[in-house]
């Protein structure tokens, strides 16, 4: 059995100790209780002492034993009397060596700080085993004062490296950007590559009222097309990782494809919006829309929200109706932090939720727009612009690709086909704020 005593137990069981060794030496008196404590601050002179009784009781036992053996040599036999009194001998011995054995063990541990070299000891114990203390013990008269060294810390060389940090399960993922234009136009699905499609280039409208003349001919309408081609583009991204760390971290797999997932819609509403159209890239929507151009309306004091009404008209004049308004976040906030004279919100209402609207048309604030750009159109309905899937967003896991197999790694890939048809640019309308002074 084993008991874990404290600095201060143990300085107690080892008082206890030196005051059964006194006793039994027969130099314990009563009221002197103090005694026992002071003689642990002079270990050496109580194994003196007990070490003499121990030599003392030895040569007793030793006369004791020639006196015995003289006896049973002449009666034949030992004497009761002789018998126990020998016997006391070894028992006083064996108790003598017992104690001192003990009381040297707990000193020795009481000096060692209660069994570790360099265990730090609380204010209690400092107190208890301090030499000022003992003195005060032996005394106890006035007032008893005393430094105190350092206690538990959470410090390396105290019991820091007990205290174990608590884990959050699972993975912290950073911020993910709100995706809206995908949302904005409708979509379709194709097999092949490519979109071609027949767009009306110009309508030369002649209709006219006609009398009942049969000789007279009628007036004449014309259209002309134009044939125009989208490609398919292709967006992936890939990402190596050890078959060991993901056998052995098991969500790291579907992490990984989230983020892989998300890292592709990203791209592709980029593409969507403002992508260049050279090379391999989708034609985007800000892209091939028309530069905006006032109307002819006289405006004093433009601001962004005249602007965007005028940008409205324009795409109106087009005969499209546009219904929605895609800005930058923080153009957005400026236009719904505008106040009147009296500090009253213009268009928004903090203490309210609503859908950002202007104008009757949605609001779509989004980082994928720069700050001080706007884009107004006519997005939904799929008749001035379409988006098609070829390849839905997948995600591969490949073993054999380059050198995987002799290293144990994998390459996750994720990838998909998208393309995008503007047939009517003049659906839409673009522009900027640059040149409007008042921030409004």
């Amino acid at each position: 059995m084993q008991f874990n005593l404290s600095r201060s137990q143990l300085f107690i069981a080892a008082a206890a100790i030196m005051a059964s060794v006194l006793y039994s030496l027969g130099i314990w008196q009563p009221g002197a209780e103090a005694l026992a404590f002071g003689l642990l601050g002079t270990t050496g002179d109580v194994a003196d002492k007990i070490k003499a009784e121990l030599s003392r009781i030895s040569d007793q036992i030793k006369t004791q034993a020639e006196a015995a053996e003289k006896e049973i040599k002449a009666n034949a036999k030992l004497s009761e009397e002789t018998r126990a009194s020998v016997d006391k001998l070894l028992t006083t011995q064996g108790e003598l060596q017992a104690r001192l054995q003990a009381a040297e063990q707990l000193v020795v541990k009481l000096e060692q700080g209660g069994g570790g070299s360099n265990a730090p000891r609380s204010m209690g114990e400092q107190i208890t085993a301090s030499e000022e203390y003992a003195a005060f013990a032996a005394n106890p008269r006035g007032s008893f004062r005393m430094g105190v060294k350092a206690a538990i810390t959470e410090g390396a060389a105290s019991a820091g490296d007990l205290i174990v940090p608590q884990r959050v399960p699972g993975i912290i993922t950073p911020g993910q950007r709100r995706l809206t234009i995908r949302d904005l136009i409708n979509w379709g699905r194709t097999t092949s590559n490519s979109i071609e499609f027949a767009r009306e280039l110009v309508y030369t409208n002649s209709a006219n009222v006609v009398s009942e003349n049969p000789n007279s001919n009628k007036p004449e309408s014309n259209i002309t097309f134009e044939a125009d081609t989208a490609p398919v583009a292709t967006i992936a991204h890939w990402i190596p990782a050890s078959r060991q760390v993901l056998a052995d971290v098991p969500q790291l797999q579907s992490y990984i494809d989230g983020r892989l997932r998300y890292g592709l819609k990203l791209k592709e509403e980029a593409q969507l919006l403002k992508g260049s159209g050279v090379g391999l890239n989708i034609d985007g929507i800000y892209t091939q829309a028309t530069a905006y151009l006032n109307p002819g309306v006289s405006v004093q004091a433009e601001t962004r929200i005249d602007r965007l009404r005028l940008a409205l008209l324009q795409v109106e004049l087009s005969e499209y109706y546009a219904d929605a308004i895609v800005l930058s976040p923080i153009d957005w906030a400026s236009i719904e932090l505008l106040k009147t004279t009296d500090n009253a919100y213009l268009f928004a209402n903090p203490s309210m939720a609503g859908m950002p609207s202007l104008w009757g048309r949605n609001i779509v604030p989004t980082q994928s727009m720069d700050s001080g750009d706007f884009l107004v159109g006519a997005f939904g309905g799929g008749q001035a612009v379409q988006g098609w899937d070829r390849e839905d967003v997948s995600v591969a896991i490949s073993y054999e690709d380059r050198d995987n197999f002799v290293k144990n790694m994998v390459t996750i890939l994720c990838e998909e086909r998208v393309g995008l048809t503007v047939y009517r640019p003049s659906a839409f309308v673009k522009g900027d704020f640059d040149d409007i002074i008042v921030a409004s």
